[in-house]
């Protein structure tokens, strides 16, 4: 075989656990859920990054006038700061699922030991101020490898990714937002969000009575996947 021949395998390769590290959803390096198997016409509503103090507070506020339940992955270090905020989540009917202590933007690169170490930060944080501990984890940026696996494993937890992406952070156009989570919709899905965008908190509750309209219903996640959300 000549060099040509192993620089394409090498591309291959790369390209192969690039996709495997970055897209949550095939599984590549550890399992994750994704959606829930089911004909019925449910999904799940997932907000990351938060608490953000008035931007969390806003999604609450919206939820709660159109009765509906979500899950809200995450960042410790927020949830430390915003502690009432973070005890109004469950409160209303919603779980808090772990996304991090940090969220750093090479969180992918850290020692499993690490990795670990920021799981169990978020969560003493969360119990602390909430009195309950999550099971459900979410890879900052979706992003898995085999260090993760390790930690999320010995930390006893659950990684939980999601079937359709708002790209409510790169997205600003309201229309185009919600076109795109409303053709996505397929039964099971899990919907990301989060908590910051303005755009998200100003097409919520076009977004859910659309969501209504289109025959489907709004399951809090660990109802709909049928797991225990703590420990």
């Amino acid at each position: 075989m000549g060099a040509p021949a192993y620089g394409w395998l090498l591309l291959i390769y790369v390209s192969v656990l690039f996709c495997g590290s970055y897209f949550i959803r095939m599984g590549f390096f550890m399992k994750s859920v994704c959606s829930a198997k089911t004909d019925e016409k449910i999904i799940a509503l997932s907000f990351d990054d938060g608490p953000v103090a008035e931007k969390t507070s806003v999604i609450l506020d919206i939820l709660k006038e159109h009765q509906a339940e979500a899950a809200f992955f995450c960042i410790g270090k927020k949830m430390a700061a915003n502690e009432s905020v973070s005890k109004r989540i469950p409160q209303e009917g919603h779980i808090i699922g772990n996304h991090s202590f940090s969220h750093h933007r090479f969180f992918d690169l850290f020692s499993s030991r690490r990795m670990l170490q920021e799981m169990q930060d978020t969560s003493r944080i969360c119990k602390n101020s909430t009195g309950l501990s999550p099971r459900f984890f979410r890879p900052p940026y979706g992003v898995t490898n085999p260090n993760l696996k390790k930690a999320v494993f010995r930390g006893g937890l659950i990684s939980i990714g999601w079937s359709i992406r708002s790209f409510d952070t790169i997205i600003k156009n309201e229309d185009r937002l919600i076109n795109r989570l409303l053709n996505r919709l397929k039964p099971g899905a899990i919907l990301l969000l989060h908590d910051a965008p303005e755009v998200t908190s100003r097409i919520l509750p076009q977004l859910l009575k659309n969501i209504g309209e289109k025959g489907y219903r709004i399951v809090r996640l660990d109802k709909m996947i049928n797991l225990n959300p703590y420990d």
